[in-house]
């Protein structure tokens, strides 16, 4: 422990140090720390343990709520971003280098796919010119061994074989209404009112997913007066009044004439992971769309968070 300690003290951290100091700063947990790095939470632990020895300084205060940055934390967050948009530089300009080329089909949720990953898609094949993407943006299951797709965004971790799998982040999801709606319908004060209030949501035996049967999490009974098995559909009815709908804080976002409706006491976690066969993994042409997907989300992350309460 002393030598590595010495060893620190005078080259300082290195970018592999840094890395999990920053996931801890972004996330705030060992856990989620070690979801984003794909580490387990002890390692991670044990990393900013040893960053902390060596550095001679506590760089977070524990507490039951989470991990929260020290002042010496806060000084060497800068460092660390500074270090991270240099390796990222470096990593964008070998991949240039490399001339990566090919079609990638990516299959992922309707809302996922067409409000976050098709607006941004274009930076990606603008720097790479022999680049060609597929965007499936539709509520299904996509089979990797049939090659239905090369990245799979899914709700939940593998469900299949030979599939090398990350999860690429929580988000939060509330329920929303128009203003419009708001404005004639009966007051919301507290959890039970939702029960007075139609809402929009999917058709139930439909779902592909048990994650998005959202209605029965909510607490009170309450039922979907408007249905469809499209996510977009039902931002839009809610858009034009239908009545209250669970949605993706990151979805909502775009619509300003969508208002959360008591976010204090409602709210849904979900996680979005993304998939991709054990065979293809290694092709430069798909790890380069999956490491632009892991990089926009990673810098999404309040977008996912939703509103602060």
């Amino acid at each position: 422990m002393h030598s590595r300690g010495a060893v620190m003290a005078r080259t300082g951290p290195n970018w592999d140090d840094l890395r999990f100091f920053l996931a801890v700063a972004r996330t705030g947990t060992l856990s989620a720390a070690g979801a984003r790095t794909g580490t387990e939470h002890t390692t991670v632990g044990r990393r900013i343990r040893a960053l902390e020895e060596g550095l001679g300084a506590r760089l977070f205060h524990r507490s039951n709520l989470g991990y929260a940055l020290t002042e010496h934390g806060a000084n060497l967050l800068g460092v660390a971003e500074a270090m991270e948009s240099a390796f990222l530089s470096a990593s964008a300009a070998t991949e240039a280098a490399q001339a990566v080329s090919g079609t990638v089909r990516i299959g992922a949720p309707d809302g996922f796919g067409s409000v976050f990953l098709a607006p941004r898609m274009h930076r990606l094949t603008a720097r790479h010119p022999g680049l060609e993407v597929e965007i499936m943006a539709t509520a299904r299951i996509f089979s990797l061994s049939k090659r239905e797709a090369d990245i799979v965004i899914s709700l939940s971790g593998p469900q299949q074989a030979r599939v090398v799998a990350r999860r690429l982040t929580d988000y939060r999801l509330l329920v929303y209404a128009a203003e419009s709606y708001l404005a004639g319908a009966g007051p919301i004060g507290e959890v039970a009112d939702l029960s007075g209030h139609p809402f929009v949501g999917y058709i139930e035996d439909m779902l592909f997913t048990r994650e998005l049967n959202y209605l029965g999490a909510l607490g009170p009974p309450v039922s979907a007066r408007l249905r469809s098995t499209n996510l977009l559909a039902q931002v839009h009815a809610t858009l034009g009044g239908a009545g209250l709908c669970v949605l993706p804080a990151f979805i909502a976002a775009a619509h300003p004439g969508l208002v959360p409706v008591l976010p204090g006491a409602v709210s849904l976690t979900r996680s979005f992971h993304m998939h991709i066969h054990e065979d293809h993994r290694k092709a430069a042409h798909i790890r380069a769309v999956a490491g632009f997907i892991a990089g926009e989300v990673e810098a999404a992350t309040a977008l996912f968070a939703g509103p602060s309460v």
